[in-house]
């Protein structure tokens, strides 16, 4: 990376020593104490790594998709700022003043300059650490990149979910008396969903899954007996908490039968088949919740669809404390 951050620097986990990784021809080039950098070799076989590429290359995919525009490598696609572009407009819908298509290094600088202004007047008011820059995205530097894309998809609520945790080993060329030395550094691309969110207030169910995992069988078995006490009403059972309300359809029923109601089987999908039909669902569940006098659920409908656990159990948990001595 070419601006490497303090917090990397701390990070250091091993000494500067004379180089004992294979560095490429290119990266001899450097003045006396000049120093670059590059992804450990090993690390990009890191399953986490790997994943979190692929989930967000999948969604860029499934955002341009009537652009017909496809990404397969994201330092080869993204360094130009025409796909970037696209999902910035995209994603924000507006319309960036930029030229559609440019071939010069200095008019492609020019566009991510103008991308990626619009980019920082969005993440900035909600605190985002920009850990990027015009000359390491158009360099194709991969972290850059990685750091700008979750950026985006957690700032747009993007309906994916990227792997916690996931990290890679740097490595730190530096040139000294002629000789090249190498540091690893570990940089973090994500920490929890939650805090990416910016939610970071914890909350009973952080604390059960952390610290209590043996209680999360008596949470799950009291929610289970609560919810089917209703749906039973309906010839329905649940004995899977996370799978069977990711849907969204038992938890608009739930609504309906706790509120006394009958709710018009064209308000949702009664039988979802894509991802955006349950997110409807889970989504005017929440809605009904709202109605029903409930605070808006902290968990995204997003979460319960891809079988959060903890989410779905906060949702469920709001309805229990509400409505846990209706009959």
């Amino acid at each position: 990376m070419s601006d490497l951050q303090e917090e990397g620097k701390n990070a250091i986990n091993a000494p500067m020593n004379p180089s004992t990784v294979d560095i490429h021809p290119e990266d001899t080039l450097l003045e006396e104490n000049e120093e670059r950098t590059m992804i450990d070799p090993n690390s990009k076989e890191d399953p986490k790594f790997k994943e979190l590429i692929k989930v967000l290359i999948d969604w860029i995919n499934d955002v341009l998709v009537e652009e017909r525009i496809i990404v397969k490598q994201l330092e080869e696609d993204l360094y130009d700022g025409q796909v970037l572009q696209k999902l910035l407009e995209k994603l924000a819908d507006r319309k960036l003043n930029v030229a559609e298509v440019t071939q010069s290094e200095i008019g492609q600088k020019q566009k991510l300059q103008t991308v990626l202004e619009a980019v920082h007047d969005l993440l900035r008011p909600h605190g985002w650490t920009i850990k990027w820059n015009v000359d390491s995205i158009h360099g194709k530097n991969l972290i850059s990149i990685l750091h700008l894309l979750v950026a985006l998809a957690m700032h747009f609520r993007a309906p994916i979910r990227l792997p916690e945790h996931a990290s890679v080993q740097v490595v730190v060329v530096r040139k000294r008396e002629g000789l090249l030395q190498t540091a690893h550094v570990t940089e973090e691309l994500t920490t929890t969903t939650e805090m990416m969110m910016g939610r970071f207030e914890r909350d009973a169910f952080d604390t059960l899954f952390d610290h209590a995992p043996d209680k999360l069988s008596v949470v799950k078995k009291s929610l289970i007996t609560f919810v089917n006490k209703h749906l039973n009403k309906l010839n329905l059972e649940v004995t899977e908490l996370e799978t069977q309300f990711a849907d969204g359809v038992y938890l608009v029923l739930l609504m309906g039968l706790l509120e006394d109601y009958f709710v018009p089987l064209h308000n949702f999908y009664l039988t979802p088949e894509s991802f955006d039909q349950k997110v409807h669902n889970v989504s005017f569940a929440f809605e009904l919740m709202q109605d029903g006098g409930l605070k808006k659920p902290k968990a995204r409908p997003e979460d319960v669809v891809n079988l959060d656990l903890k989410s779905t159990l906060r949702v469920l948990y709001n309805l229990f404390t509400k409505y846990k001595n209706i009959e």
